[in-house]
């Protein structure tokens, strides 16, 4: 019998460009113009006092956090939605038995899944990228505009006015701007995964989704938990709860180590040191749950 090899990635190649193919036929791109609209709205949003940096500031904080959670929430939705409906699909078309009965091992086919579902949410998240840094650009050029003229018929000195210019564009598209949206994409990987694992197991796609949805709600407020019951110890409270978040820390993602959008929000230069920190955590958690999906589908009987 010839050798397949563990992992092979040719084999990730096709089946991963092959589930692509299949989500951009299920038309789940539509999830856009929701997005666009959105967007739109964002341009009639104005908070600013002519001239009043401060007013400027959360003008453009307000059009930012509401584009980042129109992301996070998409491409979670995208992410989400695709994986648990994947599996189902294969076994019901008969697809997963053709591709099994060959010498593919199953962790190829989960991989290829998995990276067919984040390239359907990586090429989204680009074209979202791509809109949202327009309108954004767009935005701190008409403020810069309009900023420059006030301060210049108060005659302030060009020194004072070009700081004050600078601040407004450290708030507008720049390399900690794209961080932020490759800690959405983090993000997004990271429930896809989770999703792979449980549709492992599942039933149906409605208890796929419904348990992932549960993780990632523990993932956003474990952290806030933890520090709340570590709180309680150092008045000298039971650490019962403490314990318990510390077995969930084990077997949850915690989603606040991936959330660096709110500084990007608020101006702040993120480090290629916490760029890479981020991007760490996420491949590792994504690596766990992969693996422990295919842990769980290579002893199901197909």
């Amino acid at each position: 019998m010839k050798h397949i090899g563990f992992m092979s990635a040719a084999r990730i190649g096709v089946i991963a460009g092959h589930t692509f193919t299949q989500l951009v036929r299920m038309k789940v791109f539509y999830f856009l113009v929701v997005f666009v609209l959105i967007l739109l709205g964002l341009q009639f949003i104005d908070m600013r006092e002519l001239g009043a940096v401060d007013a400027v500031d959360q003008n453009l904080r307000v059009i930012k956090g509401a584009g980042f959670f129109a992301m996070n929430i998409f491409s979670v939705i995208l992410a989400l939605s695709a994986t648990a409906l994947l599996i189902p699909k294969d076994m019901e078309d008969r697809t997963l038995y053709t591709i099994l009965c060959k010498p593919v091992p199953r962790l190829d086919y989960l991989v290829g899944k998995w990276l067919g579902v984040m390239s359907l949410v990586g090429v989204g998240l680009l074209v979202m990228n791509g809109l949202f840094s327009l309108i954004l650009m767009n935005e701190v050029n008409g403020i810069v505009a309009e900023v420059t003229a006030a301060l210049q018929e108060r005659e302030l000195p060009a020194e004072v006015i070009e700081v004050q210019v600078a601040e407004i564009r450290e708030l507008g598209v720049s390399w900690s701007f794209q961080a932020g949206i490759l800690a959405v994409f983090l993000k997004a990987m990271v429930v896809a995964a989770v999703a792979l694992l449980v549709s492992t197991f599942s039933t149906s796609t409605i208890f796929t989704i419904i348990i992932t949805v549960v993780v990632v709600l523990v993932g956003l407020i474990q952290a806030e938990a933890r520090d709340y019951f570590f709180q309680q110890q150092e008045l000298g409270r039971s650490s019962f709860m403490l314990e318990i978040s510390r077995w969930i820390a084990l077997l949850f993602p915690d989603f606040k180590l991936l959330g660096i959008e709110e500084g990007v929000i608020n101006g702040q230069k993120l480090t290629a040191g916490i760029v890479g920190r981020v991007t760490l955590v996420g491949v590792l958690y994504s690596a766990v749950y992969i693996v422990l999906s295919w842990f769980v589908f290579r002893r199901k009987e197909l």
